[in-house]
């Protein structure tokens, strides 16, 4: 598989691009950015030529890994698609349901694969875990926790320059990770309320087809000292939780690659691809509404 990076910020040089160099079973065809400058010089960091016209990559590679903003995303990835290219999205896939549909409806038309890169679903302890879970059943609540401190005092997170986080919070940037492992195991969302909290935080409730119910607490500005994640479980088999994420994102993404890969051989699409993406785009819409309204929000 011949594959291109569309983006060139602190994700894409951090994780993306070192990612798709090592792979031994994808080939690093070059670099696409909104500053030619930047792509040049992070393709030649790996040996690949930077590109200045993105329909000239998209014509010459067989996919694409996005690393640019949500907002940027949704046209980029209609376009790849439409030029026959799988995809790798970032995850939320978009920062409106429009938008998120548009990439599902382009990935069903042109019959690409897509896949979109929750790190956790890609973890590994996490992943068998997770089935594990969804076969036992019987679950009555969950908890998904993401406290960040991207802004906090004192961070010195590389992401603190990003205007699309700045802009929207947690609950666009880290609500897709706690959204992403729930689904799986309490199954679909019928109904969210949000609340806000001390500054970005966000707390959502939902309520699951299933009857159970889960919550969220989201924030890019907790404390350093403060900061986690996690996922708890209760239900007939007693507590039980996510383990602790002991590897970084390129292990999550180097899975990732393998299975776009497979849905791409396939033609099965992979149960994080684009359609589950518009899923958590519509839940965390539903939840911006509640937001403003001040109430339960079906979804």
């Amino acid at each position: 598989m011949r594959i291109g990076l569309l983006g060139t910020g602190p994700w894409a040089e951090r994780v993306h691009a070192p990612v798709l160099a090592d792979h031994p079973a994808v080939e690093f065809a070059g670099v696409w950015g909104r500053r030619p400058e930047a792509a040049e010089a992070l393709g030649a960091a790996h040996g690949v030529p930077g590109y200045a016209d993105l329909d000239r990559l998209l014509a010459d590679v067989d996919a694409v890994s996005v690393a640019l903003p949500p907002s940027v995303q949704p046209g980029l990835a209609v376009r790849a698609a439409e030029a026959g290219c799988h995809l790798l999205l970032d995850k939320p896939v978009a920062l409106t349901v429009p938008d998120a549909r548009a990439v599902a409806e382009a990935v069903r038309e042109h019959a690409v694969a897509s896949v979109v890169f929750f790190t956790v679903r890609f973890g590994g302890p996490q992943i068998p875990w997770l089935d594990e879970q969804a076969a036992r059943g019987g679950w009555y609540t969950g908890r998904s926790d993401w406290l960040g401190s991207v802004f906090a005092p004192g961070s010195s997170s590389p992401y603190a320059a990003s205007p699309w986080r700045l802009e929207k919070g947690s609950l666009w940037d880290v609500g897709p990770h706690a959204v992403s492992v729930l689904l799986p195991v309490l199954g679909d969302v019928t109904q969210v309320t949000a609340v806000a909290g001390p500054l970005d935080a966000v707390h959502l409730v939902l309520r699951h087809a299933g009857g159970a119910s889960s919550t969220l607490a989201l924030s890019l500005t907790a404390p350093v000292a403060a900061g986690g994640t996690g996922m708890e479980l209760r239900g007939e088999h007693g507590v039980v939780h996510l383990p602790e994420r002991g590897e970084g994102p390129l292990a999550a993404l180097h899975r990732a690659l393998d299975a776009l890969r497979s849905a791409a051989a396939t033609g099965e699409p992979h149960p994080c691809g684009a359609d589950f993406g518009l899923r958590v785009v519509e839940i965390l819409a539903a939840a911006e509404r509640s937001l403003a309204g001040g109430g339960p929000v079906e979804v």
